[in-house]
């Protein structure tokens, strides 16, 4: 598994003075290749090396490896997206390095990194997690200016730990108005994600509509704020829900909601709510969390998971009376409609998982799951 550990730079008033020289200049030569690249509408490496190789040295005073790294840079740009649009790159836009112009010292919290001005010894500071991982860094490192700290961000391979067979499913139902829930009732509500969403969306409304110099400032520090916060409270669900998995010895079912947001019919308003929701990054989070403790994922067929009966199996739509509530017109069983989903997701987990000792094999039948 690739993990990427962050590093923090403690570079002296003069090293940081040149590393910012440094950048700008890297990500000037690659907005000047940008533009011959679509001028000429030439997008592979091979041939933007050839473009722009000798002029990148000669203009920018660049190094040859740093060279090639912005010919790189600049072909994976125009990998993404509309290859039409000519690509522009910021000022302080993250710039690679390779092992030819960077290296971590062994044993001394420093990197050698190159400059406009030659290699620079800089320290830097990280936490013991981070330093572990950094003795499996593996291919280049990424070098960034964020909100005017020096960051390096590096590409370990860590090796995953072997899945055990589990003795159980937990059941994990994710949404929208409630972030997940689990089959054993547990919920981590959204209300303080939504709270802060709509928040940030008036706020971003009333600078854009003022549209003074002071107002695009403000926009600008405000950037990512909500994305931040809601990416931390991914974090802090997914580890509680692995933590809990892995104390009980026991798989996660979550449902497969590969193109959701294609499949989902919803209101103006609901829109912005579905699009703001990094339900995809929560159910990746929960899995490599998952395979950093061996804890074994199962993804179920989504399908009407929200309108079958977890007790008798029906499936009606007049089982959801409203969003919250789930009473069964067969069976009569009420339950909140989120756990009920997560004991669905559960039943359907445990008819594909490998439990007890003998990994691989069925234990419970897909009749006999709609009992469970």
């Amino acid at each position: 598994m690739k993990l990427v550990a962050s590093v923090r730079l403690l570079p002296s008033p003069e090293d940081s003075d040149l590393l910012r020289a440094t950048l700008e200049t890297c990500n000037a030569a690659c907005d000047w290749l940008a533009g011959e690249a679509h001028r000429t509408k030439t997008s592979r490496q091979f041939d933007l090396h050839r473009l722009g190789y000798a002029e990148l040295r000669a203009r920018f005073g660049l190094a040859a490896q740093v060279a090639v790294r912005c010919v790189s840079k600049v072909a994976d740009s125009l990998k993404a997206g509309d290859r039409k649009a000519r690509r522009t790159f910021r000022r302080h836009a993250a710039q690679p390095f390779d092992e030819r112009i960077f290296r971590f010292l062994p044993g001394q919290d420093a990197v050698s990194i190159w400059t406009l001005e030659g290699r620079r010894r800089i320290p830097f500071a990280c936490g013991e997690r981070q330093r572990a991982m950094l003795a499996r860094a593996k291919g280049q490192v990424d070098l960034m200016l964020v909100r005017g700290k020096w960051l390096l961000a590096a590409t370990c391979e860590v090796d995953d730990v072997p899945a055990y067979a589990p003795c159980d499913v937990r059941g994990v139902d994710l949404g929208i108005v409630n972030l997940a829930v689990d089959a054993q009732g547990r919920t981590f509500g959204g209300k303080e994600v939504e709270r802060v969403r709509r928040r940030h969306h008036a706020r971003r409304r009333a600078l854009q509509r003022l549209g003074t110099r002071s107002a695009r400032r403000a926009l600008r520090r405000a950037s990512g704020r909500q994305r931040r916060f809601q990416r931390h409270t991914n974090h802090t669900i997914s580890k509680a829900i692995v933590a809990v998995a892995e104390r009980d010895r026991a798989a996660i079912a979550l449902e497969d909601l590969q193109g959701i947001r294609d499949r989902v019919q919803a209101t103006r308003r609901q829109r912005a709510r579905l699009h703001n929701w990094s339900f995809h990054e929560l159910r990746n989070l929960i899995a490599y969390k998952a395979a950093l403790r061996g804890v074994p994922i199962v993804l179920v067929d989504p399908r009407n998971t929200s309108r079958e009966c977890a007790c008798c199996g029906l499936i009606d739509k007049r089982n959801r009376p409203n969003r919250d509530s789930f009473q069964c017109i067969g069976c009569g069983v009420a339950a909140p409609a989120d756990h009920n989903a997560a004991r669905v997701i559960r039943a359907r987990g445990r008819v594909v998982a490998p439990q007890g000792t003998t990994p691989g094999l069925l234990s419970v039948s897909p009749e006999e799951s709609r009992l469970l």
